[in-house]
């Protein structure tokens, strides 16, 4: 069938990103006139399960909507109920839930890196054919991972879904010798984190640009994973080193940030104040590049990301994997540095009495700001919960980012993309973003209509 005509393009199954959907592209005379990412997954209706439950159930609920990133649904959980019944979590204890969410960066987005995304730069089909050619490159990857996921299993006592953590705190704490072990394999971690920026900086990035607004936690003079206020990047800012930034307090996020239902998507779909935007690593490294860790901020200078203290922002998505490599370098380095500073709390958490209140937070997930609301009575019964995750809230950017990408292709010279080009772009491009879909294995089926 001609390329110029109507036509379906199908791809029924593909690995490399979590979750279940389908892509309808639809052209017409050569113009990219719809990109919708259906998410087709059933409503797994966490929030509403939620509901009735006791305030100090939320941490193991919401883990089991992820199993790469459980401890951000946990942390965020854990902080609003806090927030909600005017308990401060501080000191030692803070430092051991960021040294958890530390494991949990390197793991998932080692994970994205080496066996999810690096395969579309080199011309493999999985990680599998990658190792063949690179198998000293995944297997660097795979020491970076265990380093995260032995974090997790030290304070959370498993890898996935961790049982360790609770509001207020944490179950059981380590004593310092405890973490030696940890250190040790995190100092390896840190040369070969450091190592795959080199790797993956060395990789052929198409040109591309997102323009829209950033949205990520800012937490001036730190990276911020889990404190610090939502702060807007406007459209555009940061390509002639300035990079104003808006603060968005956490309690007035939903009367800026609006979820919609679409007829395509099971996912709810979020603008940020009538528009569409973007969260993740892109947005965290534009918002709060400056406070990297300097061993992570010299990778990202000599990786060619350009220098975020005078207000260099990268908005290409291809490049999104430099900045995620550069993001577990940061965390590696930042969590040895809790380690070796580490003096056990007193107790292992602080008690959360329970008093009719709503409580908000939103942490930095792998993928993006997480946000978290829970209303609950005098006993600490939950009478409702919000969860807004970062994949939703990327979806329209997602789509949009589609749309100008085939759109560029359509445009340039030569022949029309045939069906393996223009599948090999789409999925290219939905990877740059790392989806959590549903959390889990197969994803696209691509119809492309033609006219």
């Amino acid at each position: 069938m001609s390329h110029r005509g109507s036509r379906v393009l199908r791809l029924d199954a593909l690995a490399r990103v979590e979750g279940e959907a389908a892509l309808h592209l639809a052209v017409r005379d050569g113009t990219v006139s719809e990109a919708r990412l259906r998410i087709y997954e059933p409503p797994r209706f966490f929030e509403a399960f939620l509901v009735g439950r006791g305030h100090g159930e939320p941490p193991d609920i919401t883990s089991r909507i992820c199993g790469i990133c459980p401890v951000a649904y946990q942390t965020t959980a854990c902080q609003a109920i806090e927030r909600a019944c005017g308990v401060t979590v501080d000191g030692p204890l803070t430092q051991l839930r960021r040294l958890l969410y530390y494991g949990e960066w390197i793991e998932s987005q080692t994970l994205h890196i080496h066996l999810l995304h690096a395969p579309d730069f080199l011309g493999h089909p999985s990680a599998v054919e990658l190792a063949r050619e690179h198998r000293a490159a995944v297997e660097r990857g795979l020491r970076i991972k265990q380093a995260g996921n032995t974090i997790m299993e030290q304070l959370g006592g498993r890898a996935i879904h961790p049982i360790n953590v609770r509001v207020g705190g944490f179950y059981h704490v380590p004593a310092p010798a405890e973490l030696i072990p940890l250190a040790e394999r995190l100092r390896r971690a840190h040369d070969d984190a450091l190592e795959t920026v080199r790797w993956v900086a060395g990789f052929d990035f198409p040109e591309a640009r997102y323009d829209g607004p950033f949205l990520a936690m800012r937490d001036p003079g730190r990276y911020a994973i889990d404190s610090g206020t939502p702060a807007v990047m406007a459209a555009g800012a940061g390509s002639n080193g300035a990079t104003p930034v808006r603060a968005l307090p956490v309690e007035e996020f939903e009367r800026h940030v609006v979820e919609r239902q679409v007829p395509h998507s099971t996912a709810l779909v979020s603008e940020l104040d009538g528009h569409h935007y973007l969260t993740g690593s892109l947005a965290r490294y534009a918002v709060s590049g400056r406070w990297l860790h300097p061993s992570a901020l010299d990778a990202a200078r000599a990786a060619g990301l350009g220098d975020p203290t005078t207000g260099t922002v990268c908005r290409n998505p291809f490049r999104s994997i430099i900045v995620r490599a550069v993001e577990v370098a940061h965390a590696v380095a930042e969590a040895l540095r809790i380690i070796d500073a580490y003096e056990p709390p007193s107790r292992p958490h602080v008690a959360v009495p329970p008093r009719p209140a709503t409580g908000c937070a939103a942490t930095e997930a792998p993928r993006g700001l997480l946000y978290h609301r829970y209303a609950m009575d005098a006993d600490g019964t939950l009478t409702l919960a919000r969860i807004v995750p970062p994949t939703a809230q990327n979806q329209a950017a997602i789509e949009d980012d589609l749309r100008r990408q085939v759109q560029s292709r359509l445009d340039g010279p030569g022949e029309p993309p045939g069906d393996e080009e223009l599948t090999a772009l789409c999925e290219r491009a939905v990877r740059n973003h790392d989806p959590c879909i549903s959390c889990s294995a197969h994803f696209l089926d691509l119809t492309v209509e033609r006219g």
